[in-house]
């Protein structure tokens, strides 16, 4: 492969890398829509902001997910665990704005 070859299938990955960027922001959005359900359900029914037992289940299952995938077990569970600290923010602000 010469220097041209070379960066024209670099331009091609990183337009591969953009368009998968673009869709982990629409799903992630997607994902936060459907927890921000949960949210109002949660705060609609005086329930905890936190589920340690479904997020205990969550990591497992995204863990072994990972490792099918060949991705890093460790770097799906920081991953998750960034995730659910944000969802929970935001179910704990609902269930404040509830009871105000």
């Amino acid at each position: 492969m010469n220097d041209e070859e070379a960066r024209a299938e670099l331009l091609r990955l990183r337009a591969s890398i953009d368009n998968i960027d673009a869709a982990l922001v629409y799903m992630l959005a997607e994902r936060f829509r459907c927890t921000q359900q949960v949210g109002q359900l949660k705060a609609e029914h005086d329930l905890p902001a936190s589920d340690p037992k479904r997020e205990e289940q969550q990591v497992a299952r995204l863990r072994a997910l990972a490792e099918a995938a060949h991705l890093d077990p460790e770097f799906a569970e920081k991953w998750f665990n960034f995730v659910v600290a944000e969802v929970i923010r935001h179910h704990t602000a609902a269930a404040e704005q509830r009871q105000n």
